[in-house]
Protein backbone atom coordinates (compact mmCIF):
# COMPACT_ATOMS: atom_id res chain seq x y z
CA UNK A 1 0.00 0.00 0.00
CA UNK A 2 1.46 3.76 -0.83
CA UNK A 3 2.16 5.87 1.86
CA UNK A 4 -0.41 7.74 0.74
CA UNK A 5 -3.32 5.10 0.90
CA UNK A 6 -1.37 4.25 4.11
CA UNK A 7 -2.19 8.04 5.61
CA UNK A 8 -5.75 8.01 4.35
CA UNK A 9 -6.85 5.07 5.95
CA UNK A 10 -4.95 5.05 9.02
CA UNK A 11 -3.64 8.49 9.55
CA UNK A 12 -4.62 10.77 11.80
CA UNK A 13 -5.52 14.15 9.40
CA UNK A 14 -8.63 14.82 7.95
CA UNK A 15 -8.61 14.83 3.91
CA UNK A 16 -12.46 14.08 3.23
CA UNK A 17 -12.77 13.94 -0.23
CA UNK A 18 -15.28 16.16 -1.74
CA UNK A 19 -14.50 15.28 -5.29
CA UNK A 20 -16.30 12.01 -4.76
CA UNK A 21 -19.97 12.67 -5.66
CA UNK A 22 -18.82 14.60 -9.65
CA UNK A 23 -16.91 11.98 -10.26
CA UNK A 24 -19.61 9.64 -9.65
CA UNK A 25 -21.17 11.45 -11.84
CA UNK A 26 -18.71 11.99 -14.40
CA UNK A 27 -18.97 7.81 -14.32
CA UNK A 28 -21.11 7.70 -17.15
CA UNK A 29 -23.53 5.21 -14.94
CA UNK A 30 -27.24 6.33 -13.45
CA UNK A 31 -26.63 5.41 -10.34
CA UNK A 32 -28.28 6.25 -6.52
CA UNK A 33 -26.18 5.72 -2.88
CA UNK A 34 -26.93 2.60 -1.31
CA UNK A 35 -25.82 1.87 2.15
CA UNK A 36 -25.18 -1.26 3.57
CA UNK A 37 -26.25 -1.59 7.14
CA UNK A 38 -25.29 -4.47 9.88
CA UNK A 39 -29.12 -5.87 11.02
CA UNK A 40 -28.36 -6.75 14.00
CA UNK A 41 -26.53 -3.81 15.34
CA UNK A 42 -27.50 -1.25 12.69
CA UNK A 43 -23.69 -0.49 12.64
CA UNK A 44 -23.42 1.80 8.88
CA UNK A 45 -20.66 -0.60 7.34
CA UNK A 46 -20.09 0.48 3.85
CA UNK A 47 -21.77 2.93 1.31
CA UNK A 48 -21.71 2.52 -2.46
CA UNK A 49 -23.77 3.48 -5.56
CA UNK A 50 -26.10 1.10 -7.33
CA UNK A 51 -27.38 1.07 -10.81
CA UNK A 52 -30.21 -1.14 -12.35
CA UNK A 53 -27.87 -3.98 -12.64
CA UNK A 54 -26.70 -4.05 -9.42
CA UNK A 55 -29.50 -3.79 -7.82
CA UNK A 56 -31.05 -6.79 -9.74
CA UNK A 57 -28.32 -8.73 -9.03
CA UNK A 58 -28.45 -8.24 -5.33
CA UNK A 59 -31.96 -9.08 -5.39
CA UNK A 60 -31.56 -12.16 -7.39
CA UNK A 61 -28.75 -13.44 -5.47
CA UNK A 62 -29.29 -11.87 -1.84
CA UNK A 63 -26.20 -10.67 -1.98
CA UNK A 64 -25.10 -6.60 -1.28
CA UNK A 65 -24.01 -5.78 -5.13
CA UNK A 66 -22.64 -2.45 -6.28
CA UNK A 67 -21.78 -0.44 -8.89
CA UNK A 68 -17.63 -0.14 -9.18
CA UNK A 69 -17.57 3.94 -10.29
CA UNK A 70 -13.68 3.59 -10.61
CA UNK A 71 -13.72 -0.07 -12.44
CA UNK A 72 -16.54 0.39 -14.00
CA UNK A 73 -18.12 -3.19 -12.95
CA UNK A 74 -20.44 -4.80 -11.37
CA UNK A 75 -19.29 -4.97 -7.48
CA UNK A 76 -20.63 -8.38 -5.82
CA UNK A 77 -18.63 -7.72 -2.31
CA UNK A 78 -17.06 -10.17 -1.07
CA UNK A 79 -16.32 -12.17 -4.04
CA UNK A 80 -12.65 -11.45 -3.97
CA UNK A 81 -12.50 -11.35 -0.23
CA UNK A 82 -14.98 -13.88 0.97
CA UNK A 83 -16.39 -11.00 3.20
CA UNK A 84 -20.07 -11.16 1.80
CA UNK A 85 -22.75 -9.26 2.95
CA UNK A 86 -25.44 -11.32 2.85
CA UNK A 87 -29.16 -9.62 1.74
CA UNK A 88 -31.48 -9.44 4.54
CA UNK A 89 -33.73 -6.59 3.41
CA UNK A 90 -33.62 -3.81 0.90
CA UNK A 91 -35.17 -0.01 1.60
CA UNK A 92 -35.69 2.66 -0.52
CA UNK A 93 -36.33 6.39 0.98
CA UNK A 94 -38.83 8.43 0.15
CA UNK A 95 -37.95 9.84 -3.14
CA UNK A 96 -36.62 6.44 -4.58
CA UNK A 97 -32.95 7.87 -4.93
CA UNK A 98 -31.22 5.85 -2.23
CA UNK A 99 -31.13 2.62 -0.89
CA UNK A 100 -30.31 0.58 2.27
CA UNK A 101 -29.56 -2.86 2.40
CA UNK A 102 -29.86 -4.47 5.68
CA UNK A 103 -27.43 -7.57 5.73
CA UNK A 104 -25.43 -10.43 7.77
CA UNK A 105 -22.02 -10.75 7.14
CA UNK A 106 -20.82 -13.94 6.53
CA UNK A 107 -17.03 -13.34 6.95
CA UNK A 108 -15.08 -11.70 9.31
CA UNK A 109 -15.62 -7.77 8.34
CA UNK A 110 -17.34 -5.69 5.42
CA UNK A 111 -14.14 -2.46 5.20
CA UNK A 112 -11.15 -3.57 2.41
CA UNK A 113 -8.86 -2.24 5.15
CA UNK A 114 -7.84 -4.51 7.97
CA UNK A 115 -7.12 -3.65 11.50
CA UNK A 116 -3.58 -4.05 13.18
CA UNK A 117 -4.06 -7.86 13.83
CA UNK A 118 -4.72 -8.10 10.15
CA UNK A 119 -8.21 -8.98 10.32
CA UNK A 120 -10.71 -7.04 8.23
CA UNK A 121 -12.42 -4.53 10.22
CA UNK A 122 -16.06 -4.79 10.58
CA UNK A 123 -17.33 -1.86 9.20
CA UNK A 124 -15.36 1.77 6.81
CA UNK A 125 -16.60 3.71 9.54
CA UNK A 126 -13.77 2.99 12.10
CA UNK A 127 -12.98 6.60 12.98
CA UNK A 128 -14.57 10.12 14.50
CA UNK A 129 -13.54 13.44 13.90
CA UNK A 130 -12.09 14.71 17.48
CA UNK A 131 -12.01 18.00 18.81
CA UNK A 132 -9.13 19.34 16.87
CA UNK A 133 -10.01 18.46 13.87
CA UNK A 134 -7.88 14.95 13.56
CA UNK A 135 -8.69 11.43 13.28
CA UNK A 136 -9.03 9.13 15.79
CA UNK A 137 -9.78 5.21 15.83
CA UNK A 138 -12.60 3.73 17.79
CA UNK A 139 -12.36 0.85 16.93
CA UNK A 140 -9.71 -1.51 15.35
Amino acid sequence: MSDTHFDLEEGPHLRLDFTKISRVAECGEALIPAVAQDIDTLEVLIIGYVNQQALTYALAEKVATFWSTSRKELWIKGATSGDYLDLVETRVNCEQNSLVYLVKLRGLGACHTRNSSGTPRHGCYYRRINESGFLEKISG
